[in-house]
């Protein structure tokens, strides 16, 4: 998947990462670093395949849209920015910028983006990649083994309170 190879070299991508990291090494509650996003992405394939959702998306696209899903939480940290609407303009910079070779179509760059724009809360989950994605970001959270489920702002019925769900 040299595709998503190149998102994970580009600049832009690693400097979005590393400032998530910095700003939440302090949280108690769920982080978005890459353990988060890959968990999203192994989930959403694995979903796909279950379901035969996977017809018409690429492994590279799905891997694509959930390492790029959260990357506008900085903005959201910083600016107070609903990080889904500035991850679809940060993911988009990094998707229209990547090494040669390794570039996304503008079909595949809208699909993407449109998953990222609607992986909150799932209202504008239109496409099967935008359903996956908001299912396996709630699906990859351990809140079952989570120290911090008490203090949480998840209500209860959206917790993940056993392994298999």
């Amino acid at each position: 998947m040299a595709r998503v190879d190149a998102i994970w070299r580009h600049p832009l991508y690693q400097e979005q990462l590393m400032r998530i990291e910095e700003l939440e090494r302090d949280r108690v509650f769920c982080r978005h670093g890459l353990t988060h996003l890959l968990d999203v992405a192994r989930i959403m394939w694995m979903l796909a395949l279950e379901e035969d959702a996977a017809d018409g998306l690429s492994r590279d696209v799905v891997y694509a849209a959930a390492l790029l899903h959260d990357i506008g939480r900085a903005a959201q940290y910083e600016m107070k920015e609903p990080h889904d609407i500035a991850g679809v303009r940060i993911a988009r910079e990094i998707m229209g910028t990547v090494d040669d070779g390794h570039a996304f179509s503008r079909e595949e760059q809208d699909l993407i983006a449109g998953a990222i724009g609607a992986h909150r809360d799932g209202m504008g989950a239109a496409t099967p990649l935008s359903r996956l994605l908001y299912r396996a970001d709630k699906l990859s959270r351990p809140c079952f083994a989570c120290p911090a489920r008490p203090e949480c702002n998840w209500p209860e019925e959206q917790q993940n309170l056993t392994i298999c769900r």
